[in-house]
């Protein structure tokens, strides 16, 4: 009796640790998971910011250009 009792604590002991493993596997993996969509969603914010700056460069390049032509237009017409 003294030894069945023994086998069947050493048994539980082992499948609790193995349960308390696969719990911690299973965290470690939901959290690479979690920093993998956090890394994507990162990723794609920077490019989008990327494009719109791109965009603003475009706008504020023709912006110049068009005032420049003005002054001189204006310089020519008061020749």
């Amino acid at each position: 009796m003294k030894y069945t009792f023994l086998i069947l604590l050493a048994a539980a002991l082992v499948t609790g640790c193995n349960k308390e493993k696969s719990a911690i596997e299973d965290n470690k993996e939901a959290t690479k998971d979690a920093l993998n969509q956090q890394k994507d969603a990162v990723d794609l914010a920077a490019k989008d910011a990327k494009k719109q700056v791109e965009a603003n460069k475009d706008v504020a390049k023709a912006t110049i250009e068009a005032n420049r032509d003005a002054a001189k237009a204006q310089l020519d017409a008061e020749k």
